[in-house]
């Protein structure tokens, strides 16, 4: 709690106003099972081939 009430205090705002607006953001942020749900039913034959991405990684690890 007093990690919160000194963010609260931070932003000069009481514990329930910042409780408030904390809990207002989190509500409109998606679940982790719908970015996943999402994230399946991408169409994904645009993007670069798996083996693409492997040899760009290596690539990359190679020259650092």
């Amino acid at each position: 709690m007093r990690a919160l009430r000194a963010r609260a205090a931070e932003r000069g705002m009481s514990l329930a106003a910042y409780l408030r607006e904390e809990l207002t953001r989190l509500s409109v942020r998606p679940t982790n099972a719908e970015i996943i749900e999402r994230m399946a039913r991408r169409d994904r034959r645009d993007g670069p081939a798996v083996e693409d991405t492997i040899a760009e990684i290596r690539r990359i690890r190679q020259a650092s």
